[in-house]
C-alpha cells in the first residue's frame, strides 16, 4: 500500500479488502479467489433490481462483465430467477479485479441474495466454477482456500462437492459441498 513514508507491506490483504464490509446485508458475499499460490479473500457485492427502462443495465466492475452476463443467464434458465427485466450491478470490493472462475459461486450467490433480498451469514465463504448447466465444478488449491477462510475467522465453507474430501483434513470450519447453483442457492 503507497503510504506518505512510501510503499509499504499489507501483511494480510485479504484481512485488508474485507474491512468494513456491511453487516447482514443482501447481495455481499465474499469469495476466495487465487493470486499465484496466495489465497485473497474478497467481498463479492451485487445489486439486483427491476428496471425503469425498457433495456435492463447491466455493470461489471473488478470482473469479467461477460462472465457475470452467463452466469446470470445460467440462473434465468437453470433455476429460474426472472432476471431478463431487472438491472444488475456487480462490484468486487476494494478495486481489485478478479478473472479466475472460482469466484463464480460468489458472484451467482451475490445476484441472488440481492435478487431476493436475503443476506448470506457473514461468517461464509464461498467458492467454485459454475458451468453452463448449472453445475458447480472443483477449483484448484481447495485445501489453502478453506485454511485461510477459517485463519480469519469465517465458520462456514460452500465450496465444490468434488472438492470436499480434499479438505476434510482441516477441521474448526464447517464445509458443505454443492453439486449446482440450485443446491448453493437453497442455503441462502
Amino acid at each position: 500500500e503507497m503510504q506518505s513514508s512510501g510503499l509499504e507491506e499489507v501483511s494480510n490483504p485479504s484481512e485488508y479488502l474485507l474491512e468494513g464490509r456491511p453487516e447482514n446485508a443482501s447481495g455481499c458475499v465474499v469469495a476466495c479467489s487465487m493470486e499465484g499460490t496466495r489465497p485473497i479473500l474478497v467481498e463479492i457485492q451485487a445489486l439486483v433490481c427491476e428496471s425503469n427502462f425498457g433495456i435492463p443495465r447491466r455493470t461489471a466492475v473488478g470482473t469479467d462483465f461477460n462472465r457475470v452476463n452467463l452466469l446470470m443467464a445460467v440462473l434465468e434458465k437453470k433455476v429460474g430467477l426472472h432476471l431478463a427485466s431487472s438491472d444488475a450491478y456487480v462490484n468486487i470490493a476494494g478495486g481489485i479485479k478478479m478473472n479466475e472462475p472460482a469466484v463464480d459461486l460468489g458472484i451467482v450467490l451475490a445476484i441472488v441474495s440481492s435478487y431476493k433480498n436475503r443476506p448470506l451469514d457473514e461468517k461464509t465463504i464461498v467458492f467454485g466454477e459454475v458451468g453452463l448447466s448449472g453445475e458447480v465444478r472443483a477449483v484448484n488449491m481447495p485445501e489453502q482456500r478453506v485454511a485461510e477462510a477459517k485463519k480469519l475467522g469465517f465458520t462456514t465453507c460452500i465450496l465444490p462437492e468434488a472438492s470436499v474430501k480434499m479438505v476434510k483434513s482441516i477441521k474448526g470450519i464447517r464445509v458443505i459441498g454443492v453439486k449446482s447453483v440450485n443446491e448453493a442457492i437453497q442455503l441462502l
